[in-house]
């Protein structure tokens, strides 16, 4: 199989969230698929098996575990098949659904993706789930930003939201890497959304992902995807609204998630961005 090497949401290879594309892995067991992630180690790699209708089935893996959904590799894998076959509309089949995808390409050659996630939604977590996340985190409840509730969001994938009230409090990442990840696999959740929220149309993120075997994903756009249900559904911003999410910054890979969240509460939120091959 010939397996591609992209940086997602961003212009710059040494930035961004590298993933694995496999533009046609017709024919692949799912221990093949696995272990090629394995070897990749990115945060993801994405698998694409083209359909007779023209349609893409795609699936997702970790250094660890398949996952049903993947922002940055779905951007990746989508602008790759772009730089391959031409921009245009792409209809993905996810073990989360059906995630419709348009890629652009600009006079400069700079290829853009722009996902429509399935319908979002949100559950609360309960107090006693709370404090075991934040005891995990190592996080005290002093550090929470108390407009934005700490609340699990789906929008492909879940991901609990936890807002920090200062930007500096994100900038620290120091979490218990066993007992974060016995929690989230308990839990079944993908990713942690840590996020500043610098104002209504800025947010800063960082996402802990101990059951990929990855201590920080650089720029997580199933999460994003995800906020921006979780905003939506609890009226935390006006509508229809454009978000901007920097990501990646404390890891020295600044990537940049553009979050379009129309007022329809069925509809899926809109996640776009670059992608560059990795040499």
């Amino acid at each position: 199989m010939q397996i591609l090497r992209y940086a997602a949401f961003t212009t710059d290879p040494a930035g961004g969230n590298p993933a694995g594309v496999v533009l046609d892995a017709t024919g692949l067991t799912d221990s093949e698929m696995q272990a090629a992630a394995a070897r990749v180690n990115y945060s993801e790699s994405a698998f694409l098996l083209p359909r007779p209708d023209g349609d893409l089935d795609v699936r997702y893996f970790s250094p660890l575990a398949e996952v049903p959904f993947c922002g940055h590799a779905t951007v990746a894998a989508s602008v790759a098949h772009a730089a391959a076959n031409g921009a245009g509309p792409l209809r993905l089949h996810t073990r989360a659904g059906l995630v419709e995808v348009s890629t652009t390409e600009s006079e400069v050659g700079e290829i853009t993706a722009t996902l429509v996630s399935v319908t979002p939604r949100t559950e609360e977590i309960s107090a006693e789930v709370r404090t075991a996340l934040l005891s995990a985190l190592r996080w005290d409840p002093a550090d929470l930003d108390v407009v934005l509730p700490v609340r699990a969001a789906y929008a492909g994938a879940w991901h609990p939201v936890v807002a920090a009230g200062t930007r500096a409090r994100l900038a620290e990442l120091n979490y218990d890497f066993p007992a974060l990840s016995d929690l989230m696999a308990e839990q079944g959740w993908t990713t942690i959304q840590l996020i500043h929220r610098e104002s209504e149309s800025v947010v800063h993120s960082r996402n802990p992902f101990p059951p990929g075997g990855v201590v920080e994903d650089p720029a997580t756009g199933a999460a994003a995807a995800a906020l921006g249900g979780y905003l939506r559904e609890l009226g935390l911003v006006t509508l229809p609204a454009a978000l901007t999410i920097y990501q990646g910054d404390d890891l020295g890979r600044p990537g940049v998630i553009t979050v379009g969240i129309p007022t329809d509460p069925t509809a899926g939120i809109h996640i776009t961005g670059h992608a560059v091959p990795i040499d």
